[in-house]
């Protein structure tokens, strides 16, 4: 278990029955209300002060219901700090005031994610209009969580390339082939997108990308070890990508996981990863050491 406080920057919420999320159909293990409740329960024990929330893929006419779902439901807990949305950005210009809507939801809406990954045009988010609404971000204060998969990275490097004023992160480290035991041209052009100032990557969503019922530590190790080495100790950060994480892994075993496994860091690295850099992406309030003790107080009345 790490020393240091915790800030989990993926997490899903939601209620099948409040939004619409077609991908749960037939996914009986998470397909059900998945919460804040059910989070707050299977990280008990876990050092978790915050949690940066990101969209489930909703249909689009739920973008916006499911960010005030998110918000009312925030109020409940603490823990919610940042959220990211989903936005049309293929819309270009037009999505303007798609844009202004959202950030006057709430000042937690800290970022954008219109999924690439499920896309089958590889030239998708190179689309000019595509382009033009991501460079658009930063006028509203936004980042953008690049969602795709390793076949993909090519794409989003040119991407990036093009919108130097947008703040990136990349979730699950590119999603890499771990289970078919692939690792190039994943490391190479991981390599080539880390060179890239403006982006930042999401030690996340590692488990389901390998062999759901037989991973182990040592299949995990060479790819988050990869994704340090290039990124470095200031532009990588936890997520634990809950629920989806349950279709491989309890998030016990994956915090266990990801500890032993950069048990080598520095001490101050160690706090990066796993608070500070999600702190500062994310523009985050400060949450040090001290909440340990007061996550603790409270656990005990």
């Amino acid at each position: 278990m790490p020393e240091t406080t915790i800030i989990d920057a993926h997490v899903h919420l939601w209620d099948p029955a409040a939004i619409r999320i077609p991908w749960l159909d037939g996914v009986d293990l998470l397909n059900r209300p998945l919460g804040l409740r059910e989070y707050d329960d299977q990280t008990w024990g876990i050092n978790v002060v915050a949690i940066v929330y990101v969209q489930v893929d909703a249909v689009p006419e739920d973008g916006l219901r499911e960010i005030h779902w998110v918000v009312e439901h925030a109020r409940e807990d603490r823990h919610m700090a940042g959220i990211v949305a989903w936005a049309p950005l293929e819309h270009g210009a037009g999505v303007r005031p798609y844009l202004a809507e959202l950030v006057a939801i709430s000042p937690k809406v800290k970022g954008v994610r219109r999924l690439i990954q499920s896309e089958p045009d590889p030239t998708f988010c190179l689309q000019p209009h595509f382009v033009r609404g991501v460079q658009l971000l930063p006028e509203y204060g936004l980042s953008f969580d690049l969602g795709i998969t390793h076949h993909q990275l090519t794409q989003t490097i040119a991407l990036v390339r093009q919108c130097r004023e947008t703040q990136f992160i990349l979730d699950h480290l590119g999603k890499p082939d771990i289970a078919g035991h692939v690792p190039e041209p994943w490391r190479r052009e991981l390599s080539e997108l880390a060179e890239l100032p403006n982006v930042m990557c999401k030690i996340s969503g590692v488990v389901t990308a390998a062999d759901h019922a037989g991973w182990t530590d040592e299949e995990l190790a060479p790819y988050v070890a990869h994704a340090l080495a290039v990124f470095g100790e200031d532009r990588v950060v936890f997520g634990s990508d809950w629920p989806v994480c349950l279709l491989a892994s309890s998030y016990l075993r994956w915090v266990d996981t990801l500890d032993a496994l950069t048990a080598q860091l520095a001490p101050l690295a160690r706090e990066k990863l796993w608070r500070e850099n999600a702190c500062r992406f994310y523009r985050l309030p400060e949450y040090g050491d001290d909440a340990s003790s007061e996550q603790s107080d409270q656990a005990s009345t």
